[in-house]
């Protein structure tokens, strides 16, 4: 069962468990694992919503694993920082997990209901598929492709900062890549891309650097295109098989559906989501995935207080009882 709110759409959507289609679909990091949900998407009532969430069975982690401590994180980041610098690599991002223990129970209606509060221009979303149980909100569009003008629209989302912080360098140099990575890309499939001015993209506490882009596909390329942009340097690196290499040799935990992204299928468009500020929910504990774009001028320690204030995206709006 999954509920979510598109961005800037207060409406309460599901699926109607037709088991003919699927229209909503999670793909995790590496593409190895989807996770489907039957039926049309159809619109929902928050007193359906209320029900249903009670039936949500959230499981024991059994996983007996410990956390990525911030000394361990900073000793990998400098080993990572070495492999840009020697690599001569525009950026690689680097992950971790925040793992929260300190709580009874958590509320899931008034943690989903703080998460849509608090990102209004984010798609939201709750699910439990029978196995596990995550919540996220996040509004880096992977691609919206309408299937009446074939118009495609994709954006380049990079650097972080808290709101009221100016940019720095190493922002700004960190986004420049993402930008004409996206464009490179797009260029093979139209030869009429219109581009943006770059400006600040508000998530909740934080903002981003983000540039727009239009044009107009084939149908028949859109998949294709989508396996071109993803991973996005914002959630991989450039390039992107090197780097992918070696986000599998330093993190030190799978990303599953984190860094992943959702599809969202309507009648009149086909949305896709990265899927960035979430977390897997269990019964005794929490993981919040977070991570950072690395550059040669990165300072761990401050990577390190980013991964910090990324992960209260989702750990404070969690309702615990």
């Amino acid at each position: 069962m999954i509920y979510f709110k598109l961005p800037f759409d207060e409406q309460l959507y599901s699926t109607d468990q037709n088991k003919k289609t699927s229209a909503v679909h999670f793909y995790s990091f590496d593409r190895q694992h989807t996770i489907s949900f039957e039926g049309d998407i159809i619109k929902t009532t928050e007193n359906n919503f209320q029900k249903d969430i009670s039936t949500f069975p959230l499981f024991n982690d059994e996983n007996n694993i410990d956390p990525e401590t911030k000394n361990e994180y900073i000793n990998t980041l400098q080993q990572v920082i070495e492999v840009i610098k020697k690599n001569n690599l525009p950026k690689l991002v680097y992950s971790r997990r925040k793992m929260f223990k300190n709580f009874s129970q958590i509320d899931l209606k008034e943690s989903f209901n703080n998460i849509c509060t608090s990102y209004p221009n984010a798609f939201r979303y709750l699910f439990n598929d029978g196995s596990q149980t995550w919540m996220g909100a996040f509004s880096e569009v992977l691609g919206k492709f309408n299937k009446n003008t074939h118009e495609f629209e994709t954006m380049a989302l990079a650097g972080t900062l808290p709101v009221s912080e100016k940019w720095s360098e190493k922002e700004i140099e960190e986004q420049k890549p993402v930008t004409t990575y996206i464009q490179n890309i797009l260029e093979t499939y139209s030869g009429d891309i219109q581009q943006s001015e770059t400006y600040d993209h508000i998530s909740g506490n934080i903002k981003h650097l983000r540039t727009d882009f239009k044009t107009h596909i084939n149908p028949e390329d859109l998949d294709k295109l989508i396996q071109d942009l993803h991973p996005t340097p914002a959630v991989c690196g450039i390039p992107k098989d090197f780097c992918i290499e070696n986000i599998q040799k330093y993190e030190k935990f799978p990303r599953e559906l984190y860094a992943g992204y959702i599809k969202i299928e309507t009648e009149d468009c086909i949305l896709y989501f990265v899927n960035l500020r979430c977390a897997r929910l269990y019964k005794n504990s929490v993981y919040a995935f977070v991570g950072g774009g690395i550059t040669a001028q990165s300072n761990p320690e401050k990577e390190w207080a980013e991964t910090e204030l990324k992960s209260e995206a989702i750990l404070k709006n969690l309702f615990f009882t």
